[in-house]
């Protein structure tokens, strides 16, 4: 994914602004998330640290159990190896900047278009194996 270029995740859109991948840097994109839409499951980075920043809309975040609707203007830290999700139960789009450091980088939102985008619900397995290829570690389901 070149810079600027959007990507489709489902009903989200992913613009890479800078993939700091190849090089072990930071990396940015811009996220949209429509009201409603399928976001991934909680996680936590094995490699990464993630801060979000919103720019328009209202995301909930959350990070080890801390969740709060994060508005223009605010932003929420995710250390690396902490439970983090979002999503968006509001009623308009939320768009963000993502930052990561070092970067997670575009071929791993491809990975996972590819597998989202491919018809029919998603193949958990090859999602997981996905995420577990980039040290993203779904967190386990509650007791």
């Amino acid at each position: 994914m070149t810079a600027n270029s959007t990507l489709r995740i489902g009903a989200l859109s992913i613009n890479y602004l800078l993939d700091g991948a190849a090089t072990g840097t930071a990396g940015m994109f811009e996220l949209e998330v429509p009201p409603g839409a399928i976001v991934p499951p909680p996680h936590s980075h094995t490699h990464n640290e993630e801060c979000v920043y919103v720019l328009a809309g209202t995301l909930r975040y959350a990070v080890d159990g801390d969740v709060q609707d994060l508005g223009p203007g605010e932003s929420m830290y995710s250390p690396k190896g902490s439970v983090h999700a979002f999503s968006n139960p509001h009623g308009e789009l939320a768009r963000v900047l993502i930052f990561n450091t070092p970067d997670i980088g575009a071929q791993y939102f491809h990975d996972v278009a590819e597998v989202v985008n491919s018809g029919g619900p998603p193949d958990k397995t090859a999602l997981l194996a996905v995420m577990n290829r980039y040290g993203l570690v779904p967190a386990p389901n509650p007791a």
